[in-house]
């Protein structure tokens, strides 16, 4: 399954905004997820992305989902360095 970040904006910078993606994305895109699927989360045209958002989001998919995530498109240096903070 692949979840185009920038369809929640493209400036992610706060925790109640993740928590809030998270939840929409669990009620409308994870509906029809398979459990062996792998996740891929294609951060293409996000200008910035806090580790705050990121955190909410990908705890959120990791807690409620044992599915492979993959991580696409992080060049941006805000978003690899968010996700640098929220994976290690």
């Amino acid at each position: 399954m692949n979840v185009q970040i920038n369809k929640f904006g493209d400036i992610l910078i706060s925790r109640p905004a993740g928590k809030e993606a998270f939840l929409m994305a669990k009620s409308y895109i994870f509906d029809s997820l398979t459990f062996d699927e792998p996740i891929n989360l294609d951060f293409e045209n996000v200008k910035v992305l806090t580790p705050s958002w990121a955190d909410e989001f990908i705890t959120g998919i990791k807690t409620n989902y044992k599915n492979n995530i993959n991580y696409i498109n992080t060049q941006n240096e805000s978003v690899s360095a968010s996700l640098k903070t929220v994976l290690n």
